[in-house]
């Protein structure tokens, strides 16, 4: 305890070990979620009602789940145990949501690019973030993004996940008149368990359980298994498929998968047969992703844990930005998307916790959840994305921290906001925001506060419009 106090500096944050110990569980279980939900994102499933993502030939969708559940858990336990060695900040990480979806969703499934290309451009950004990390530029540049960006990324990031789950759990649906409407909830079996299960979630979280987001997860998991052995349900629509009508058919079980060979260094053959200004675009387009993202959620929890400086800023920030960077890079190598710090790291700080050891037991916590890998591919997606719409009502409450009375504030927050979930893009948002910040300061007459680094982020996101919807990119692909 004298070591470890010492080298975490628990005199100086007013903390003990007891303290920081309950921090890293709390965070750990508000967060334990990903384990589940990341590879259900990331995984490609076949079929009509199918999503893009990760498929590997010989494997199966829950194999490939698992062994993304695994490339989870230790690219998260990486990216943690620096945070907690180095940066020692109470902060945790772990493949961010909305991120991940951006990588299945965006650049798989719209733009039509292998999984492995992707997860090559993962790591050439993530070697990118390491060299801006250490020569200083990155948190220069961090330093630039506009107050009303940087408050508004939260609730956008929020809207863009609440669109993700509530489409999963087919309580959203597609119209062609109105684009999207209410689906046919009171008849179908899978959107009926999801409001189920999301209110149930809900109502845990609001009563301040710990954990409640898992333990809404896997109760909604185990009711659509309860109604599909006692018959009232179809076997394999709301449960996984060995639990049969009157009983369970072990055979059709997905057998623990932990051999992660597939996956890892699988980033290398995306370099092969890819057009260079192709893949130099798909580069540009996580780096504007992850860069931001990452700036928008380790502001959101310095701020909820009040680590920022007067000027908004979290000290230091270099270093949970290399966590971040590191963490990156081997997931990618691995085979996950971009690592990010977690906003649910403010219930840690709320229970306490203070230095680095408050992420190492996170960490430990990580690793030690190998254990519960076969579980990820028995939970059905529309039980794993009602962490996705619950996680998406937390963020909203950054909203409160835009000076809505201040134009120069309310436009670029607005565009932030609006154009994240509507383009189904994180990065569009962000682009949207910088580029309006310096419009409006000109057109109010307080041209003086933009920065000339603002200037030059604003056009350098012009051109990423241009080249992104100018027809550049899909000529190349």
């Amino acid at each position: 305890m004298g070591a470890l106090g010492e080298f975490f500096d628990f005199d100086e944050h007013d903390t003990d070990l007891r303290t920081e110990v309950l921090a890293g569980i709390t965070t750990f279980l508000t967060m334990s979620y990903i384990v589940v939900v990341n590879p259900a994102i990331m995984t490609m499933f076949p079929g009509e009602n199918g999503k893009p993502g990760i498929a590997i030939d010989g494997y199966t969708p829950g194999e490939v789940q698992q062994m993304l559940a695994v490339v989870t858990i230790l690219s998260a336990a990486v990216a943690i145990f620096v945070m907690a060695f180095y940066a020692k900040r109470p902060f945790a990480q772990a493949p961010g949501l909305g991120l991940n979806a951006f990588f299945a969703f965006t650049v798989v499934g719209t733009l039509g690019i292998s999984w492995r290309t992707a997860l090559a451009a993962v790591v050439t950004e993530g070697v990118i973030f390491i060299i801006l990390t250490v020569i200083g530029a990155r948190k220069y540049v961090i330093y630039l993004f506009p107050e009303p960006v940087k408050f508004a990324v939260g609730t956008g990031i929020g809207l863009f996940l609440a669109i993700i789950g509530l489409e999963e759990m087919q309580i959203v649906v597609a119209d062609p008149a109105t684009y999207v409407t209410l689906g046919s909830v009171a008849q179908n079996p899978v959107a009926i368990l999801s409001v189920i299960g999301l209110f149930l979630t809900l109502g845990l979280y609001a009563r301040g359980m710990t954990g409640s987001i898992i333990i809404g997860v896997l109760l909604t998991t185990l009711l659509g298994g309860i109604v599909t052995f006692a018959g009232l349900v179809d076997s394999g629509v709301v449960a996984p498929a060995f639990v049969q009508n009157g009983g369970f058919d072990f055979s059709q079980m997905t057998q623990a998968q932990y051999d992660i060979t597939p996956l890892v260094g699988a980033f290398l053959e995306g370099f092969d047969n890819v057009d260079e200004f192709t893949f130099a675009l798909i580069v540009f387009t996580f780096f504007f992703v992850d860069f931001f993202d990452t700036a928008g959620t380790l502001t959101g929890v310095g701020q909820i844990a009040g680590f920022l400086d007067e000027d908004g800023n979290l000290p230091e920030v270099e270093k949970p930005l290399m966590a971040d960077a590191v963490g990156t890079t081997v997931g990618g190598i691995l085979g996950t998307s971009t690592v990010t710090t977690y906003i649910e790291s403010a219930t840690g700080v709320e229970e306490g916790g203070r230095t680095g050891m408050t992420a190492l037991v996170v960490g430990l916590l990580f690793v030690a959840s190998l254990a519960i890998v076969p579980l990820a591919a028995a939970i059905p997606l529309y039980a794993s994305h009602i962490a996705l719409v619950v996680v998406a009502i937390i963020m909203l409450g950054n909203v409160t921290d835009i000076q809505w009375d201040d134009i120069t504030h309310t436009i670029p927050a607005g565009m932030t906001i609006i154009i994240m979930p509507l383009t189904f893009s994180i990065a569009y948002g962000i682009a949207a925001g910088i580029v309006s910040y310096p419009i409006v300061k000109v057109a109010t007459g307080e041209w003086r506060d933009v920065r000339p680094g603002q200037w030059a982020l604003a056009l350098a996101f012009v051109i990423y419009f241009v080249v992104r919807t100018g027809g550049f990119l899909q000529a190349n692909v």
